[in-house]
């Protein structure tokens, strides 16, 4: 039997690299789909049948206060940051200030993003844009995809001149023909706690504990860290 996963984009480098591991350990397979937190949430929320969880920490806490998770196995799996990256082969750009990114920005003839109404590095990145004073600029320049990874990946296959994209590092490093370049400058940088947990109706809440386990144990702490995340 599978366990069936629902993720936010930023873990999808993680469970694939642990994928064969658990079902070595377990007999399961693991059927996981990532996309924006947002819609993860919705689909959730809506009664759909799952039996682990990776999402941000308080869209976990708020569905365990509703009653949809089990709170006794909330665990986080780690921080990730959002970043910026350029298609591989570009020259890396300088984003290490408010400034240097508002000028990368000018510069590219398109802007790859996840959704910026769903997704929780679309929506931080659209409100960057804000601040900086460069959203309608760039308004016809803006690449929105339902998540990070697909908007990365289509990215490297653009034929573009010079594309630019942001989001979670951790999916920047999970898509090949691509080259991670920063994190947001600070006051414009965000910091996502992502936590993991078993679904209250699980089909098997044990197999599904175990996935849970192994995704945050101290011992993959080194994949954790190759992947893109740090300890919460």
């Amino acid at each position: 039997m599978d366990i069936k996963l629902l993720s936010g984009g930023a873990a999808n480098g993680l469970v694939s690299a642990l994928t064969q591991h658990f079902t070595t350990l377990t007999g399961h397979g693991i059927a996981g789909e990532f996309s924006a937190v947002g819609a993860m949430r919705d689909r959730v929320r809506s009664g759909e049948p799952v039996d682990v969880l990776i999402l941000t920490k308080s869209v976990i806490e708020a569905l365990a206060e509703e009653g949809a998770v089990d709170a006794d196995s909330i665990t986080d799996v780690g921080n990730v940051v959002t970043g910026v990256a350029v298609r591989a082969g570009m020259p890396v750009v300088d984003v290490s200030t408010p400034e240097a990114l508002k000028a990368a920005l000018a510069e590219a003839d398109s802007v790859y993003l996840p959704d910026p109404g769903r997704a929780t590095a679309g929506i931080h990145f659209a409100r960057v844009l804000e601040r900086l004073g460069v959203a309608e600029a760039l308004k016809d320049r803006l690449r929105p995809f339902p998540n990070g990874q697909t908007a990365m990946a289509q990215m490297a296959a653009a034929a573009d001149r010079q594309p630019i994209g942001c989001t979670q590092v951790t999916e920047i490093l999970n898509t090949p023909g691509v080259v991670y370049c920063g994190a947001l400058p600070d006051p414009c940088g965000l910091v996502t706690t992502y936590t993991a947990a078993v679904a209250a109706r699980a089909a098997d809440p044990e197999a599904a504990l175990s996935l849970v386990r192994l995704l945050t144990s101290p011992q993959n702490a080194a994949l954790r860290d190759r992947t893109g995340f740090s300890p919460a």
